[in-house]
């Protein structure tokens, strides 16, 4: 699953060797699936 990386700051995509270098600054983002949002179900009326 391939990763991104995106600027804490700006909000923009960077590279990973420009992330490697401000590791602080970056937000590695993993292409996994959002868990579908199970509300409703559990309880019941809002």
């Amino acid at each position: 699953m391939p990763a991104r990386y995106r600027d804490a700051v700006t909000g923009e995509y960077v590279t990973e060797a420009e992330a490697k270098k401000r590791p602080r600054e970056t937000v590695k983002e993993t292409d996994k699936k959002p868990p579908s949002k199970p509300k409703g179900k559990k309880q019941g009326h809002a």
